[in-house]
Formats: C-alpha cells, sequence, structure tokens
C-alpha cells in the first residue's frame, strides 16, 4: 500500500511537471525555439550521461551501443522526439498552447491506430467509435482553425512514433533516453556553438540567470522521466493510463486561463468532442481490462 501510494505520488507529479512545461519554455526567450531545442539536447544527453554513471548503468548502454538493431531503433526514437520537441517548444512559444494540448489529448488514440496499421492489431467495436467521434473533433477543428492543427497532428504523430521505436526496442527509458539524446548531442552542440560564433547566441548576453535556465533544460527533462519511471514500477498500467491525460489538462488550462489563447465555440466544440471520444477510449479500456483479468482468475481456479 505505501509502495502504491508513493508510486502514485511520483506518477503525479511527472505529468504535472510536463503539463506545466508551458509556463517553462516561454523563460528562456528571447531564445528561439531552434535555440532552446539544442540547448535541451546538450543539456539533456550531459544530465542523463551522468545518471547512467550515477546509476552504474554504464554496461546497459554499452551493450546498447553494440546491438546494431537497437541502435538504428533508439536512432529512430531520437529523431522523431527531436521533431516532437521542436514542434512544442515553437508551439508554446508562438501562441499556441492550446493545440499543442491537443496533440497529447489525441496521442493515445493515435498510438492505438499506428498499432492497426503498422501492426495489423484489430480495434473492438467500441474503440472504432471513440476513433470516429476523434476523427469528427479534427474535421470540426481543421473548420475552426481554417486548416488542420498541424501542431497538435505533428506532436500526436511523432510521439506515436516515438513510443513505437521504445516499445519495439525494449530497453531502459534511463538509459534509452541516454542514447538518444547521446546520438543528436553533437549536430545540437554544433548549432550552439555556430550561434555563439556568428554572434546570435541568446546563450551569454541576459546575465547569468537566462544562462542557468537554458542549462537547466537538461534537469526539466531528466526529472520527471525519473519520476514516470519509478512510478510505473509500483502502479498498476490502467492508473498510469488515466494519469496521462493530466499533462494535457494542465496544459489546455494554462492556454485559456493563463495566456488568455482565443478559444472560439467552433474549437470548444472539436476539443468536446475529443474528449468525448477518449471518454468512450478509456472507458472501454479499462472494462476490457477487468474482463481480461476476471477471465484470468477463472482460468488460474479452473486449474
Amino acid at each position: 500500500m505505501v509502495e502504491s501510494r508513493r508510486g502514485l505520488t511520483l506518477g503525479v507529479a511527472a505529468y504535472v511537471m510536463w503539463g506545466a512545461f508551458p509556463l517553462y519554455f516561454p523563460l528562456l526567450e528571447p531564445a528561439g525555439a531552434l535555440e532552446i531545442l539544442a540547448h535541451r539536447i546538450v543539456w539533456s544527453a550531459l544530465t542523463m550521461g551522468l545518471l547512467v554513471v550515477v546509476l552504474r548503468r554504464t554496461s546497459q548502454v554499452r551493450a546498447l551501443l553494440r546491438d546494431r538493431r537497437t541502435l538504428l531503433l533508439l536512432g529512430g526514437a531520437a529523431a522523431t522526439i527531436t521533431v516532437n520537441w521542436a514542434t512544442y517548444i515553437w508551439g508554446v512559444t508562438n501562441d499556441r498552447v492550446v493545440e499543442a494540448s491537443l496533440g497529447y489529448f489525441i496521442n493515445p488514440l493515435v498510438t492505438v491506430l499506428m498499432g492497426v496499421l503498422l501492426l495489423g492489431e484489430r480495434l473492438r467495436p467500441l474503440q472504432w467509435a471513440a476513433m470516429g467521434v476523434a476523427t469528427s473533433a479534427v474535421a470540426v477543428l481543421t473548420w475552426d482553425y481554417g486548416g488542420p492543427p498541424w501542431v497538435a497532428l505533428v506532436l500526436a504523430l511523432s510521439f506515436g512514433t516515438y513510443g513505437l521505436a521504445k516499445k519495439t526496442a525494449n530497453v531502459g527509458a534511463v538509459e534509452s533516453l541516454a542514447v538518444e539524446t547521446a546520438l543528436i548531442a553533437p549536430l545540437a552542440a554544433s548549432y550552439v556553438v555556430f550561434l555563439i560564433a556568428t554572434g546570435r547566441s541568446e546563450f551569454t548576453g541576459h546575465g547569468a540567470g537566462h544562462s542557468l535556465l537554458l542549462m537547466s533544460a537538461g534537469l526539466v527533462t531528466a526529472v520527471p522521466l525519473i519520476c514516470f519511471g519509478a512510478a510505473a514500477t509500483r502502479v498498476p498500467m490502467v492508473t498510469l493510463g488515466l494519469l496521462q491525460y493530466l499533462a494535457p489538462v494542465l496544459q489546455f488550462a494554462l492556454g485559456v486561463l493563463w495566456f488568455h489563447e482565443d478559444m472560439p465555440p467552433g474549437r470548444w466544440a472539436g476539443f468536446l468532442l475529443v474528449w468525448v471520444a477518449l471518454v468512450i477510449f478509456t472507458v472501454e479500456a479499462v472494462n476490457h481490462r477487468r474482463r481480461q483479468l476476471r477471465l484470468t482468475v477463472a482460468a488460474a481456479t479452473a486449474v
């Protein structure tokens, strides 16, 4: 019971921190989205490298680097998470916090759809219903925005692809992120050096506090990941699945209440449809899991 409660607390902490990201990235301005992204990658690579040493995971990391298949998968994961981070940073620094939250609302649905298209998985009737409602939501939002909500769609697709690559690689969270950031860190560091050399860097021109904020991007990336990893070993997957909605709910609330982004009636209608789809999807998933557990218990009892 104590471990379960601790896991729940850590899980909530992880998703609350992710949900608060829209408050963090604007603090790094006047650095642009690409410079912020480059610093996030560089300092995350250094932070994860230090964690690997402290947690004594160096042998696991070396094993990953020797496995060509795993390395290719993590290389793909690194590319997709770079796209995801870049899109998210651009979104929250360009008054698209609400649209960014939409990306993480629809991410579970996109992940399931990818399972159907890429892995040949089959949807149950209520899952199809949720997909239909979600498709209607995207159509309504496309009409409202005057075009597809590209920030949300790129975030959902990139994170879904990232999750698929990570699931296929099947390696520890700390080790995998350490390898991913190490793979893209040279390119990011080169960009940082280029900006400094050409006098276009915002790293040192706004005081020590601003420099430290940019450097903190590594910790900001690592801490919620560690909390999530600790929670994942202590609470059921159903609980984690429900907790994942905390981050987009907080991001949406910040977009509307803190940043005062425009929410015309059409946009509210689109989000309402998304939330209906998620309720259908989540209730169906929880009920399906309960049925599977009952069947497993019944089979064990019969034996």
